[in-house]
């Protein structure tokens, strides 16, 4: 049987969290604050520690830098999601806690909406394997090379793990990479600022929140606007960003699919590679299909880098896959592209 700690000064929350995370079938411990949380780690085994940030004595920051050297523990940040917390949550993930869910509020109609995700988020981390915490991919900048004026349309989405990746492909890429790039990344409409701010400070190319209207062009990556989805249109020849409400009642706005269908009414599938990374659920299994059959490259991470194996399984199970690869590959295919020809060729799985 599985084992949770739950670490909040809130008894309320507490109290919220060890509900909701008993109803998996797990045994349920708690910690009022940070000391006391990290005695309670390191005596013993937990297979997952959900952790507040802001807390009495110890802060989970604080938490963090005590265990991770000693004792790598997969941990779950409880946040609460507004602009200032968006860079201390950053800070966390960097330390090697794994993702962030909501906090519970005082209102049962915030506890209904975030119920399932906290469950569905547990169970899935909880099964990480622990030689993956902490884990980051370095690539060498690939040396200068001459790529073909006929550009690409990089797609990226990601979910639960992914903006690490994010930031270890950008890293990556030359500056003179000439495929615009495109991402959604679930993620609060709150911390996307933070975000795009943290990419431009490790990538060569210029990153941008998604404007309704912005060209998509060459040497620029376009992060999709909380809050909206990331359509694209082609306007006097030019391909253009188009932000879009969402009136589905979608689970995750920006979602990862609309992305991908949309990109077909504006591109021609030849130009389109569609990346699917780590992340819970199936977004973007749908759009990568699509992008499939109408001739695209479609790329998905495989399980044995994938923090949550689900989206990229969804889609795979699906028949939207030709390339299934480990995420240091997926770099390589996405700095190769455009200046590889033979990637363009079509690859059965």
């Amino acid at each position: 049987m599985k084992k949770v700690l739950i670490v909040d000064d809130s008894s309320f929350v507490r109290k919220i969290l060890s509900k909701i995370i008993s109803q998996l079938g797990y045994t349920v411990d708690t910690a009022k604050d940070g000391e006391e949380a990290v005695k309670k780690i390191l005596h013993n085994d937990y297979d997952l520690v959900t952790l507040d940030i802001e807390m009495p004595v110890k802060n989970g920051i604080e938490v963090l830098k005590e265990i991770m050297d000693v004792k790598p523990t997969r941990v779950v940040i409880i946040s609460s999601y507004t602009t200032e917390n968006a860079d201390i949550t950053f800070k966390a993930l960097d330390m090697g806690a794994i993702t962030y869910i909501t906090k519970p509020g005082k209102l049962g109609v915030d506890l209904k909406k975030i119920e399932e995700d906290i469950k569905e988020t547990v169970k899935e981390v909880s099964e990480l394997p622990l030689s993956r915490l902490q884990t980051r991919t370095e690539i060498k900048e690939p040396s200068a090379k001459n790529y073909p004026s006929e550009k690409k349309y990089i797609l990226i989405g990601a979910s639960t793990g992914g903006p690490k990746h994010i930031e270890d492909i950008l890293k990556a890429l030359p500056e003179n990479y000439p495929n615009p790039i495109c991402i959604v990344q679930h993620m609060p409409k709150d911390f996307i600022p933070t975000f795009v701010k943290r990419l431009n400070s490790v990538s060569k190319l210029k990153v941008t929140e998604a404007k309704d209207g912005e060209p998509v062009d060459t040497g620029k990556v376009i992060i999709g606007k909380g809050g909206y989805h990331l359509n694209f249109e082609k306007k006097n020849g030019k391909v253009v960003c188009r932000l879009k409400s969402d009136n589905n009642n979608s689970l995750f706005v920006p979602s990862v699919d609309e992305m991908f269908k949309s990109a077909l009414k504006a591109i021609e599938p030849e130009k389109i590679v569609g990346v699917l990374l780590t992340g819970i659920g199936s977004d973007g299994a749908e759009g990568l299909l699509e992008l499939r059959k109408a001739g695209a490259i479609t790329i998905a991470e495989s399980e044995e880098t994938a923090i949550v194996y689900g989206m990229p399984r969804e889609a795979y199970n699906k028949g939207a896959v030709k390339k299934l690869l480990p995420f240091p590959q997926i770099i390589k295919e996405i700095i190769k592209i455009g200046a590889d020809r033979d990637v363009q060729k079509a690859q059965s799985r």
